[in-house]
């Protein structure tokens, strides 16, 4: 990528925006801002500005592009850049593009637009304008005060609080803005309607050191005369139950509220709301709630119109202020959890008189919408499960302490008559409620309490994850890695919710950073998990030790750290998401505590080999079976130093920090020398003998290179003496097929993919999964469930498959000299005849547009479909006997003008070439051996 050189300008009166000539070129599009469409409340300085070209022509690139930034959206459209106007500049960059225009301040709206010029020097027009907001920058904007209820026994959950304020308006308003966060959970409602989509807001931080709040635009919600804001506070992860030990309060005793609520008006003055000892706070329905045990509602207690104007709170209490806080109170940088889809039950059943089972024919997260009719004071239970027993009631022992249970009280309705209809008969007397502030992880809903059977549509699956764009999307010719490959991404989906999590059901739900380092390249094909990993990202900072280890879960509430392989994700995951997403900055942000990990590392280690201390390869099946060892852990731990250093190295130098990465270059040469040394012995025999030792061993690049070709026998060895099985855990599965397919060995991976029988990736499938599960064997049609002590059927890690899926079977890769798919390889291997497939698909939408490779076999000829998003290009490996058995859109390959670098492996029976943007269709005849 060619960064430019971005000036900010001096000139004190506007820069007017100069077209010199007419437009030949569409307008780019896709326009975003730190990652999203018109972000509001941003406190970033210096924000990230991207594009797409709008060019499907052939070798469409960018050479120059010109971007300028205006306060009002008058002065854009009268082509008046007053605050920033970059002028042309001679760049391919398109994608985080940062601002340097003038200072922003708090509150500050910004429109902008771009135009680019293509590689024949044609200018495009403007894009459409797009717009950011500031948010509140500094402590001082903010004048609310924290408040609460103060009314609850913090030993348990109690009534979540309803709080609101009345005020007036009496003038025009031209502009509203709502900033709210809280120490626990929040709803708004305004005007007796509800204010955003999000859920479990704000989410989940280290509330010691950083709060999020979240913005809103309430401009049109406001209304001459009276007007309500309310909230209602849920406990959350900042005083609800967490860790299995069923702790209380980790972080407080009571819920919190800090709203403001910023009135501009027509006429230039302003009003500012605030919480203070103006709110008035009551109990209400919400009995209970609880992330792990559930919600209990009483609609017997519903206050109608509590959020209007008019409602009588004359009995309600005042608002108590709650203790302030050291925390950085910051704008949210993440997308929102939000209720992204639904789901219809595919059976009801009544395993037991009165006990009502619905199945969702899927494992997801989230809540339950109940659809019933009952008679005032009437309970009905619910309970959820993953699984059924033998019997078909509900499988709930895998949860261990968390109850995982709500409870709703009718309401109820008077039986009348009218005009000789019974009004239990009407729409109106059926009572839809879902809970506000708990989640679950189920496919199963117990339903108990009912007078008469329900019918199949009392239940609704309310599918909750963060609101993150799906981005890829992979299939093949086989169905049960199809069956997979959707496995994989519910897991993400459930898993994924506001931190990534090991699990959504059990007393646990923690942002495990082992599971995360090893799934994120998965999810990063799955999903644009960019602006989601950065701000994870803090919280594994905020959680790292004062002597240097990250942690083992972040945001941390264990206090335990430094396992190799887990707190190796705070270098892993940013580089990850540099590579897969082209933002430098995740770097700029992580470098400096990735340094103080080295560190850590470096001082406690004997010699550089790591201590025997961590969490190892994590479930591996040689670590269970009796009479053999596990991969030793001083192994892993010196290997995930070596290779945590190298890349950090690595991340020096593209940080322009030339000092820095020689002094960790030479102290990684040192730790593989040294791991080689302790580990490796002359005959290339790896210490512990273990499918494991040698994935990391080749896939860290820590052997000799003589030894490599021994190292790739043994692992194959120690595969074909299992019959083709794995023995892998947490840290070496994720390696297993990528590292076998680099050192020639993809016939192996097929396999190994296509295994049905334990252990294997298609093993759960055939014994119903509809998720990744926890074991290979957390349940079995021949032996029921495993140990319940550690038994999610939603457990992503083993899914880290899915980065193989899409890498080798379905052709796509990143080239690591051109993150962000600018380079992207397509080098789809069909595997052989014996362990291959027919075709394979896979798309995934890049920070530059599609990239789109899709191929077939027919017979002896391969066909391969290419699509190249404008502005980047690829590299295209295809099998082939020669150049001259390939053709490219009808045309011999050596003869085709858009095409360059055409090199031919007979050997290796590959061709590859260099592309620019595009679509194209390669046919390569005369393949022997080709499934």
């Amino acid at each position: 990528m060619n960064t430019p050189s971005l000036k900010t300008p001096h000139a004190s009166v506007p820069a007017p925006v100069a077209d010199s000539a007419c437009p030949t070129l569409s307008a780019p599009h896709h326009l975003r801002c730190e990652l999203r469409p018109d972000p509001l409340g941003i406190d970033e300085l210096q924000p990230r500005v991207s594009w797409r070209l709008n060019d499907s022509r052939r070798g469409a690139a960018q050479t120059a592009f010109q971007v300028v930034v205006a306060s009002e959206l008058e002065l854009l459209q009268g082509r008046t850049a007053d605050l920033w106007d970059s002028g042309k500049i001679d760049s391919d960059q398109s994608v985080a593009v940062t601002y340097a225009g003038r200072p922003l301040v708090s509150r500050q709206r910004c429109w902008w637009r771009v135009r680019v010029w293509d590689q024949a020097g044609e200018m495009s027009a403007w894009s459409e304008p797009a717009c950011w907001e500031m948010g509140l920058l500094c402590a001082d904007d903010w004048s609310a005060h924290w408040i609460g209820a103060n009314t609850n026994d913090a030993t348990k959950s109690g009534p979540c609080p309803h709080m609101r304020r009345e005020w007036r308006i009496d003038k025009p308003v031209a502009k509203a803005r709502l900033y709210a966060t809280a120490r626990g959970l929040f709803g708004l409602e305004l005007n007796g309607k509800r204010v955003g989509h999000d859920e479990l807001a704000p989410g989940w931080t280290d509330y010691h050191k950083r709060l999020m709040y979240l913005t809103y635009d309430i401009t049109d919600e406001l209304h001459s005369g009276e007007n309500v804001i309310g909230a209602i506070l849920g406990d959350g992860w900042y005083c609800g139950h967490m860790l299995w030990e069923s702790k209380r309060n980790l972080y407080g005793e009571q819920p919190s509220l800090l709203l403001q609520i910023e009135v501009e008006f027509e006429d230039g003055t302003s009003q500012t709301i605030r919480s203070d000892e103006n709110w008035r706070t009551s109990d209400g329905p919400i009995l209970a709630s609880d992330l792990y045990n559930g919600e209990e509602y009483d609609a017997r207690l519903e206050m109608p119109g509590w959020s209007s104007p008019g409602f009588d709170a004359s009995g309600w209490s005042t608002a108590a202020f709650a203790q302030s806080t050291s925390a950085q109170i910051v704008a949210k940088r993440n997308e929102t959890v939000q209720v992204i889809e639904e789901l219809t039950p595919v059976a009801m059943t009544e395993p037991e008189e009165g006990v009502y089972v619905f199945d969702l024919g899927q494992n997801m997260v989230g809540r339950a919408r109940l659809r019933l009719r009952g008679e005032s004071g009437q309970q009905i239970t619910l309970r959820f499960a993953e699984m059924l027993n033998d019997d078909g009631t509900v499988y709930v022992e895998n949860l261990r302490t968390a109850k995982a249970t709500d409870r709703y009280t009718f309401r109820g309705h008077d039986k009348v008559e009218t005009d000789g209809v019974d009004t239990n008969d009407l729409e109106t007397d059926v009572e839809i409620w879902e809970p506000r502030f708990t989640f679950h992880g189920f496919r199963y809903v117990e339903l108990t309490g009912c007078t008469t059977p329900p019918d199949i549509t009392a239940v609704t699956g309310i599918v909750l994850h963060s609101n993150m764009p799906h981005t890829g999307h992979f299939e093949c010719s086989h169905p049960k890695i199809n069956r997979l490959q959707k496995n994989i991404l519910w897991g993400q989906k459930g898993n994924f919710l506001d931190v990534p999590t090991d699990c959504p059901q059990r007393d646990e739900r923690l942002g495990w950073t082992g599971d995360a380092q090893v799934f994120v390249r998965t999810a990063a094909f799955n999903m644009d998990v960019s602006a989601f990993f950065e701000k994870w990202g803090f919280d594994v900072v905020d959680a790292q030790t004062s002597d240097g280890a990250f942690t083992h879960i972040a945001p941390d509430i264990l206090g335990v750290g430094g396992s190799a392989g887990w707190a190796d994700a705070g270098v892993l995951c940013p580089w990850t998401i540099y590579l897969c997403f082209g933002q430098k900055k995740i770097l700029e942000q992580n470098f400096e505590p990735m340094l103080h990990w080295i560190e850590y590392q470096k001082r406690t280690s004997h010699e550089l080999i790591r201590p025997s201390e961590g969490y190892g390869d994590w479930l591996a099946i040689d670590a269970v079976e009796p009479g053999r060892a596990p991969t030793p852990i001083d192994l892993i731990g010196t290997a995930y130093f070596a290779h945590t250093t190298r890349i950090t190295a690595r991340i020096a130098r593209i940080l322009g920090k030339s000092e820095e990465a020689q002094r960790l270059e030479q102290l990684a040469d040192q730790i593989r020398e040294a791991f080689n040394r302790q580990f490796v012995t002359p005959g290339g025999r790896v210490v512990g003998h273990t499918q494991t030792g040698y994935l990391i061993a080749l896939g860290f690049d820590l052997l000799p290179e003589d030894l490599v070709p021994t190292a790739v026998d043994h692992l194959v060895h120690l595969i074909e003496i299992r019959d083709w099985h794995l023995s892998t855990g947490f840290l070496g599965t994720p390696l297993l097929l990528p590292v076998l397919t680099r050192f020639g060995r993809t016939d192996v991976a097929y396999r190994l993919i296509q295994q049905e029988t334990y252990p294997s990736w298609l093993y759960p499938g055939e014994q119903g999964a509809t998720t990744m599960w926890e074991r290979w064997n957390s349940y079995t049609k021949a032996d029921g469930f495993g140990d319940v002590n550690m038994n999610s059927f939603n457990h992503y890690a083993f899914g880290a498959v899915g980065e193989w899926l899409y890498a080798t079977v379905g052709g796509i890769d990143l080239d690591p000299q051109r993150p962000g798919y600018q380079h992207a390889i397509i080098r789809p291997d069909p595997g052989t005849a014996a362990y291959g497939l027919q075709w394979a698909k896979a798309d995934l939408e890049t920070p530059y547009g599609k990239l789109h490779s899709h191929w077939t076999i027919d017979g002896k000829q391969f066909t391969l479909h290419v699509t190249i998003p404008p502005n980047a290009t690829a590299t295209v490996h295809l099998p082939a006997v020669g150049i001259e058995s390939v053709q490219e859109s009808g045309r011999p390959l050596e003869s085709a003008v858009d095409l360059h670098g055409v090199i031919s492996d007979k050997q290796a029976r590959t061709v590859r070439c260099e592309v620019g943007a595009g679509s194209y269709v390669f046919v390569s005849q005369g393949l022997d051996g080709l499934a």
